[in-house]
Formats: structure tokens, sequence, C-alpha cells
């Protein structure tokens, strides 16, 4: 897409940093027995890294030209998006170089905006059955992985919403916005090759369990994690930004406040979290059991 949209070969380059997931696979299959990363994938990493760079120049180049001056079809209905498959899939006996010809003539009269939305979609998609599909990482059991998935879902919809809605504010006038809001979409995406969220800490026996000699960021890792993620991660930064919308912007619709609400409500209940969490340490460190939260 980015090779058609700036009608430079050289941007095949861009597919270059792929190659490092070739090198990953042997490593994983080859050295570590196939086993990926107990709180890190590097897998996923190595992928958003690669692709990443490409929806920037997707986003930047559709916000700097002028792109109503010319009519084009919004994929929105079931004719639309039937005419371009008919249209490359039937008409043509040659699926190979002709496909592509006619696929790149449709993209051509489609909206920008569809195509980036769409690609955007698959992007979440891949991450999230690509990472069902992955090596279980050793010391993450079935249970968490599930939880994991269940975790990604969540936070692939949040981030697809935040992402599209938000972009779709901003005027040709406000290239700064524009940096910002991919900035926070980069920041927020970096946090799928992170496991952090549901491996879960086990004591070494149960004795030591049971003299309370585990510390409250072992215990409590989970939980500070989530908390660590929507605080920096993603609904603060969310927050953040759909506030400057409406501040700087200008832009204020009830679909607007009500993800903005939702970003704050969030922060407040992990943040009544971590009161609890220091409570829970302060009455355990009273009776010798735990260290006090600070």
């Amino acid at each position: 897409m980015v090779t058609k949209v700036k009608g430079d070969p050289y941007y095949w380059l861009l597919a270059i940093p792929s190659m490092l997931l070739l090198l990953e696979m042997i490593i994983t299959l080859k050295i570590r027995k196939g086993q990926d990363y107990k709180w890190f994938s590097p897998a996923i990493f190595l992928f958003l890294i690669s692709i990443i760079p490409s929806f920037w120049i997707l986003e930047l180049d559709n916000h700097y030209k002028a792109t109503s001056d010319h009519e084009c079809i919004m994929l929105r209905s079931s004719e639309n998006v039937s005419e371009v498959i008919d249209q490359k899939l039937f008409l043509r006996s040659d699926i190979t170089y002709e496909y592509l010809k006619n696929l790149k003539k449709e993209i051509s009269s489609n909206c920008s905006n569809e195509w980036i939305l769409l690609l955007y979609e698959i992007l979440l998609l891949i991450l999230i059955v690509g990472k069902w599909l992955l090596p279980l990482a050793g010391g993450v059991t079935r249970e968490e992985l599930s939880e994991l998935l269940l975790i990604f879902v969540g936070t692939a919809a949040d981030i697809l919403e935040f992402s599209s809605e938000t972009l779709s504010e901003f005027k040709e006038n406000s290239p700064r916005l524009v940096y910002i809001v991919l900035s926070v979409w980069t920041w927020s995406m970096l946090q799928f090759p992170l496991h952090v969220a549901v491996v879960k800490s086990k004591p070494a026996n149960e004795g030591e369990q049971e003299a309370g000699e585990v510390s409250l960021l072992t215990e409590y890792r989970t939980d500070i994690w989530s908390i660590v993620e929507a605080l920096f991660i993603q609904d603060g930064p969310f927050l953040v930004v759909r506030l400057t919308v409406m501040i700087y912007c200008n832009v204020f619709h009830h679909m607007l406040l009500f993800f903005a609400f939702k970003n704050f409500l969030v922060i407040i209940l992990h943040l009544y979290r971590l009161h609890v969490i220091c409570q829970d340490s302060r009455s355990r460190a009273s009776r010798g059991s735990a260290v006090p939260c600070v």
C-alpha cells in the first residue's frame, strides 16, 4: 500500500525489518526448543516495528494531501465491497499479474480513509490470532494465555476506536496533532509484546508463602502492571489526547465525550485499586507480615 500510494518502489525497503522475524524463528526453534519468552514476545515486537512505519507514512500522506478533490468509493455497503471483489476475481482468468493490476486500480478509486481503517483492523486481528498461534512461553499456562488473548481483544478495540475516531477529527491544518495521535497510538501498540498482565508470580515453596516473605511487588505484579498500563500506556494518554481535541481543536460531540469519560473512569478505578493494595499492604505490615507500601 505504501509503495502504491507514494508511487516509489524504494518503499519496498520498509519490508527489510520483517526479515528479523526469520532470525527470531530460528532462535526460538533451535535454541529455545520451540518455547517463547515468559515476559516478552520478540516475534510480536519485531512485527510491530516492521509494520508501524508504514502506517505512519499512510496516515501522514492521507492528512497532507487534499483527498476531497476527487470522488472516491466508500466501502460501507455490501454492493461496494462485492463490486470491488467481483471486478478483481471474476473479470480476468489470469489471477496473478492481472489480479494485482486490477487491485491497484480499485484501491485508487476507494477512499484512503477506508483502506487505512481496514489495514488497522487487519493489523489488530493478526496480533490477536498470531499470538494465539505462537509457541507457548515457558512458565505461561494455557489459562494465562487465554486471559492474555481476552485482554488483547479489549485493548485492540480501544486502540482501533482511538486511532480511527480521533484522527478523523483533525483538519489539514493540524499536523502537530496528527503526529501526537500517531505517537500515542504507537506507544499503546507496544503493550502487545508484554505478558506481565497475566503471568502470576509463584513463590518458591508454600512455607515461604506462609511466612509472608513474598514482596508486595511480586504478589501484586499483575495488578500493578494493569495500573501502570492504564495510567501511562493506554487510558491516560488517550484521555490527554481527547481532552486536547476538545479544548484545542474545539471539537465536542457525544461520542468523544463518552470515550473521554470512559478513560477517566478507568483511571479512577485503577487508582482506587492501587489504594486498596496499599491499604492491604499497611494492614499486613502492622502485623509484621508484609513490607509497607510507600
